[in-house]
């Protein structure tokens, strides 16, 4: 498949907000047919929709295929906006519930959340007190952000200065807190394989806001007495890895985020939670090299079906 002859995107206007004009993006696959089941992708922080063999290994299973890039995020992002800046999770609930809604006009069958990383606490967060969450017939999370990377005793210390912070100025930013080490083991202008757009998806990411720390900690908190009541599949790398200087061994781990903190919340989100831990999975596992992925896909494939 190809993102410019096999899809179709369409501009969700949104309410306005604190900075003014706001839109998502809905991108759906041009075989979409109205009695098949769905499945609706969400991204991470960095990051927007590329990933188009995730969408073909769907198709190619007979479901629908759609995805959303976020407000102020990849092709939703406007020139008046902070890039991926936002104050509360719940921010994002508008376009996925007209998301929703426009995919079930479509298709009345069975429709299935994906999130990847941030996308993951946002698709979680929404099955928590979504307005269309009932629509929602299942959960699949590629590495979900469901903890931050730092020691739990800095956990409440750090929220509790972002929260003055912002609240004096509210686009205060960290210090360069993002590593390049991941955007490395992606890109194919470094050592990955993946073309994608850097100004969308920046080697050394985005500003980190007081806000949007306060806002991911707060979310990252209500999935701590989670029941979301539908199936969910949680997938990780085997291991993570903390580098400071990028060698080839980013390709087999997940050099983001910290894979002990997505099995044991993960397990915990709802009654009916199957773990999937992936050997040499990178961050984003559909990312991984190709024995990889395509393992992932088969195993998130047969879970559908079983649900």
């Amino acid at each position: 498949m190809n993102i410019t002859d096999d899809f179709i995107e369409m501009t969700l206007p949104l309410l306005d907000d604190y900075e003014g004009q706001v839109v998502a993006t809905l991108i759906s696959a041009k075989t979409n047919r109205e009695n098949q089941k769905s499945v609706l992708y969400l991204h991470g922080y960095v990051d927007y929709f590329f990933q188009v063999h995730l969408a073909e290994a769907f198709v190619n299973k007979g479901y629908n295929f759609y995805a959303l890039d976020l407000r102020k995020h990849g092709r939703s992002l406007l020139p008046h906006q902070h890039k991926n800046y936002y104050r509360n999770i719940e921010e994002f609930y508008e376009e996925i519930t007209l998301s929703i809604k426009m995919i079930k006009e479509e298709s009345s069958e069975a429709l299935y959340l994906l999130g990847h990383s941030t996308g993951g606490l946002i698709a979680s967060n929404y099955m928590l007190n979504g307005e269309l969450r009932s629509k929602v017939q299942g959960l699949m999370l590629n590495s979900p952000f469901v903890e931050i990377r730092f020691p739990r005793i800095l956990r409440r210390p750090l929220f509790f200065l972002s929260t003055i912070v912002s609240s004096v100025r509210p686009y205060a930013k960290f210090p360069e807190m993002f590593s390049p080490i991941y955007g490395k083991s992606a890109h194919k202008d470094f050592d990955g394989e993946w073309d994608y757009n850097l100004e969308w998806k920046p080697i050394k990411g985005f500003d980190l806001y007081h806000a949007w720390m306060c806002a991911i900690i707060s979310a990252q908190d209500r999935l701590r007495h989670a029941k979301i009541d539908v199936p969910i599949l949680v997938m990780h790398a085997e291991r993570s890895l903390n580098m400071s200087t990028y060698t080839q061994e980013a390709k087999t781990a997940d050099t983001v985020l910290v894979v002990e903190d997505m099995q044991k919340v993960g397990a915990q989100l709802g009654g009916d939670v199957t773990l999937l831990s992936v050997k040499d999975g990178m961050h984003d596992l559909f990312l991984s090299k190709y024995e990889v992925r395509t393992f992932v896909l088969s195993e998130m494939l047969a879970w559908l079906e079983r649900h």
